[in-house]
C-alpha cells in the first residue's frame, strides 16, 4: 500500500512537473550551436546554427517566430519520443508555441535560423 501511494505521488508530480524538467534554455544547452544576440525583459533573440548530423538537444522556448536563412531540413524530436521531418525553405518565417524539443538537422547544408522568444505572451 505504501508502495502505490508513493509510486501515486511521484506519477502525479511528473504529470504536473515534467515539462520543467525537460525545459531548458537552448544556448546553454548547445552553447556551440546556439548564441544570445539580444535580449531584455520581453524578447530573447537567439542565432542557431547547425550543420549536418548536428543536434541541438532537448531545450524549450516559450512562443517564437524563427526565420531561416537556408534551406533545410529537420527533424524534430519531442520529450515523449515523437519525431515529425520538417523541410524549409530560406526566407520561411514560422511561428510556433511554447515547446520543448530536439533539432537534428537531417539536411545536407548548414541550416540557419534566427528565433525570436516571447517573453511576456499578453
Amino acid at each position: 500500500m505504501k508502495t502505490l501511494i508513493v509510486f501515486f505521488i511521484f506519477a502525479t508530480l511528473m504529470l504536473v512537473y515534467g515539462k520543467s524538467i525537460y525545459a531548458q534554455d537552448a544556448a546553454k544547452v548547445a552553447p556551440d550551436k546556439v548564441k544570445v544576440l539580444f535580449e531584455n525583459e520581453k524578447v530573447k533573440v537567439l542565432d542557431f546554427k547547425l550543420k549536418p548530423g548536428e543536434e541541438t538537444g532537448m531545450h524549450s522556448h516559450p512562443n517564437y517566430l524563427v526565420y531561416f536563412f537556408t534551406d533545410g531540413k529537420m527533424q524534430i524530436t519531442l520529450p515523449d519520443g515523437e519525431s515529425s521531418e520538417s523541410d524549409v525553405k530560406a526566407g520561411d518565417v514560422r511561428w510556433s508555441d511554447a515547446v520543448t524539443h530536439n533539432n537534428l538537422n537531417t539536411g545536407k547544408t548548414e541550416s540557419h535560423a534566427i528565433v525570436i522568444e516571447l517573453k511576456n505572451p499578453e
